[in-house]
C-alpha cells in the first residue's frame, strides 16, 4: 500500500493506494497519528485507489475519526469503491463516518 498526503492550510488530504490489510494497517495508523496534530481542522481520507479493507484497516479508520473528534475537527472519507463501501455499510461505518 502507498500513502500520500497533501496539506492545504488546515486541511489534510491523505490518499491510499492498494490493499489496506493487516500488513499495511500499522503503516497507515502511524502516518495518521503523525499527521493529525493540533491545527488540522479537516481530514480527508481519499480511498479511490484502495481496493480492499481488512478489519485492522477499519480499526485505523475508526481511530482517525476518534482522533479528529478529539481535535474538534471533521473527517471525510471519499471516493470509496463499491466493494469497500459494502464493507462499511455491512459493519455500520456508513452511519459513523462522513462520505463524499
Amino acid at each position: 500500500m502507498e500513502i500520500s498526503k497533501v496539506e492545504q492550510g488546515s486541511e489534510l488530504i491523505m490518499s491510499i493506494e492498494g490493499r489496506l490489510d493487516t500488513n499495511a494497517a500499522p503503516a497507515l495508523g502511524d502516518a495518521i497519528e503523525d499527521a493529525l496534530v493540533e491545527g488540522v481542522e479537516r481530514f480527508v481520507l481519499d480511498m479511490e485507489k484502495c481496493d480492499y479493507v481488512a478489519s485492522s484497516g477499519l480499526r485505523v479508520i475508526l481511530g482517525a475519526q476518534k482522533k479528529m473528534n478529539s481535535l474538534h475537527g471533521s473527517m471525510v472519507v471519499k471516493n470509496v469503491i463499491g466493494d469497500v463501501m459494502e464493507v462499511f455499510e455491512m459493519i455500520g461505518f456508513a452511519d459513523i463516518l462522513t462520505f463524499e
